[in-house]
């Protein structure tokens, strides 16, 4: 009795010490490639004059890597040292930070603005300025090239730990344990994303070029302010790299794992495919590699299950790339607010879901089908609640030229009215203010404000020719014109479209960890780790690579006001029409979830349990073996 206490307090204390340790690493992929790239992306998009579409390409590079190699390391990282796997990761996460943050000390001082641009020149105007130069033309965009790679580096380190460490868990505790420990795995890798939005959110306070931070004539409320979003890249490179040591010192195996695997009853889909896979005794050489990926292929259950994943993670991917940015266009937020609430909404509520739905399958016992069932129920609600986009969107405020005429000159879709057209104004910068009307204008320039006064680094404008009369207080003087900055959203819809995205995030994640369990239990054991790379490959190629750039491009179609310089080269997208995009998103969103529901049902009805006859067997067949620890 005393020699199995101590058997066993010895397995609880290794995989204590295995789990805590694992934590370690477990935010490191997150915090780079789903917080601090998430958060970079729309001060990215302006530095290099990138549109969305290529920054969501951007995004997808590190699923473009996951998905090459996923197969092939979790076939041979199976019987591989799982902890030196995890150390190579470390070194290659902490490369591929090292790379992304290159652009920045490559690229030159950043130039917010000539001053030309910030108020109406009739006369002396320098004509050069408005003719496009070739030889001129900005080779920013060429460093998209530097980022894929930093992309696809941070890709291959983040595989091992995604393909082998699940599979490690579920080898390691007692069947009805391993919900909740997967469970606490993902959401504690969920830290990461959260460390990464916060983190990142707060250094895009600083000035990108930080030598130049007080002699910067803009704050952080400036449109054209771009923060020092590279710095935290470096910070993480040298933090990763400091775990590869104590991952390559950990042990290959947790002490009483084989006993922990012979009280396991097998819930494999009964197709036939688990008494190949032993009888054959597959996976023991690359040769078998072809056969045992055939019989994974033609497991309906764990397609359906696979395909249903790659749909969530569809929406999941592309909401964590973009949604600051429509929290920033749709409600009037700052760069650096808008991460730090979709940070405040997106991780906390996926790390919510996951716990609570690893307790409830854990406490309550479930079966295969009956995981599938809670599955099913936690997609439906969280449809329910995409319908958020319906209803707590904001319209465009006014803005002169694209919204709105300029006191009824002019024509829409064209910022060049009777009340600037001798102001000779450049569209190669974007500075918004907003006047006294309460209209916002591309620039003081074309707002036709001739002067401006500074007091305490805040200006103001002046004999704005553009700009009517307050419509509150029309016949009070206003002492200024105009101000820097967009006018205030008379929207107030910010807080209920969060509470509900929150609880949309909530029963979205409910369904990962019970969906990686079923996927655990519907395929032989010998093919676990297997399993689970074929879900990485279907996950990326369906949903993770695809999500951003689909996302991207719908973004992209509801812009209405392009950056255009001198040579009409067009660039980030200043405007959206925020009801189109709302549309855009929920109509994506929305079929994506009906997709889920559709192939979750598929998987209920397609499954059939072990008979209780083969579990007897299997049963007696283990106690006969007589494994000890």
């Amino acid at each position: 009795m005393n020699r199995y206490k101590a058997g066993r307090d010895r397995v609880i204390s290794s995989f204590s010490f295995c789990l805590v340790i694992t934590i370690f690493l477990s935010p490191s992929p997150g915090i780079v490639v789903n917080g601090l790239v998430n958060v970079s992306i729309s001060t990215i998009e302006k530095r290099y004059e990138l549109n969305s579409s290529l920054t969501g390409l951007i995004s997808s590079s590190y699923d473009i890597a996951f998905c090459i190699l996923s197969l092939f390391v979790s076939f041979f990282g199976e019987r591989g040292h799982k902890p030196r796997w995890l150390a190579f990761s470390s070194f290659m996460l902490g490369l591929g930070s090292l790379v992304f943050s290159l652009p920045h000390f490559y690229s030159g001082t950043y130039h917010y603005g000539s001053k030309i641009e910030e108020t109406c020149q009739i006369l002396g105007t320098n004509a050069a300025n408005l003719t496009c130069n070739a030889s001129t033309k900005s080779s920013l965009s060429n460093y998209l090239y530097v980022f894929i790679l930093g992309q696809l580096l941070l890709g291959v380190g983040g595989t091992p730990l995604y393909t082998l460490g699940t599979a490690f868990i579920d080898d390691s505790v007692p069947k009805h344990k391993s919900s909740l420990y997967i469970g606490i795995g993902y959401a504690m890798s969920l830290l990461g994303p959260a460390i990464g939005y916060v983190l990142g959110g707060q250094l895009l306070n600083i000035y990108i070029d930080v030598h130049l931070r007080e002699s910067a004539e803009i704050d952080p409320d400036d449109p054209r302010w771009l923060g020092a979003w590279w710095i935290a890249f470096l910070l993480c490179s040298f933090a990763t790299w400091l775990l590869i040591i104590p991952f390559s010192c950990f042990p290959k195996h947790l002490p009483g794992t084989a006993k922990i695997q012979a009280e396991k009853i097998s819930e494999t889909h009964n197709d036939g495919s688990k008494e190949l896979v032993e009888g054959k005794n597959i996976g023991k050489s690359f040769k078998d590699f072809p056969l045992a990926l055939l019989i994974l292929l033609r497991n309906p259950v764990l397609m359906c299950l696979i395909v249903a994943t790659a749909t969530e993670a569809l929406i999941a991917t592309g909401f964590a790339t973009f949604l600051p940015k429509f929290i920033e266009h749709q409600f009037s937020q700052s760069s650096s607010f808008s991460a730090t609430l979709g940070g405040l909404v997106l991780i906390p509520g996926a790390a919510l879901g996951q716990i609570i739905s690893g307790i409830l399958v854990s406490k309550y016992k479930m079966d295969c089908k009956s995981i599938i069932k809670f599955t099913l129920g936690t997609c439906s609600v969280a449809l329910l609640l995409n319908t958020v986009f319906l209803f707590a969107k904001c319209g465009n405020e006014p803005f002169a030229g694209v919204s709105e005429t300029y006191n009824g000159t002019g024509t829409l879709w064209n910022l060049t009215a009777p009340c600037n057209t001798d102001c000779n104004c450049l569209r190669s910068f974007y500075y918004p203010v907003c006047g006294r009307d309460e209209i916002q204008y591309f620039s003081p320039c074309f707002a036709g404000c001739t002067s401006s006064t500074s007091e305490k680094r805040k200006r103001t404008y002046h004999n704005c020719s553009c700009v009517g009369k307050s419509p509150r207080l029309p016949e009070v003087n206003v002492a200024y014109e105009a101000i820097p900055g967009k006018c205030r959203a008379q929207c107030m819809l910010l807080p209920v479209f969060l509470g509900f995205f929150f609880f949309t995030v909530v029963f979205t994640f409910m369904a990962v960890t019970p969906t990686t369990v079923a996927i655990l239990r519907c395929v032989p054991d010998k093919q676990r780790s297997f399993a689970l790379g074929v879900q990485s490959l279907f996950l990326r190629l369906l949903g993770t690579i695809p999500g951003p750039i689909f996302f991207g491009v719908a973004i992209d179609n509801s812009c209405t006001l392009w950056d255009l310089n001198e040579c009409k080269t067009r660039g980030a997208c200043w405007v959206y029409d925020n009801t189109k995009m709302a549309y855009m998103l929920i109509g994506i969103s929305a079929a994506c979830k009906v997709l889920t529901i559709f192939f979750v049902i598929v998987a209920f009805c397609l499954y059939k349990a072990p008979s209780s006859s083969s579990v007897s067997l299997e049963k007696n067949a283990e106690m006969a073996s007589g494994v000890h620890v």
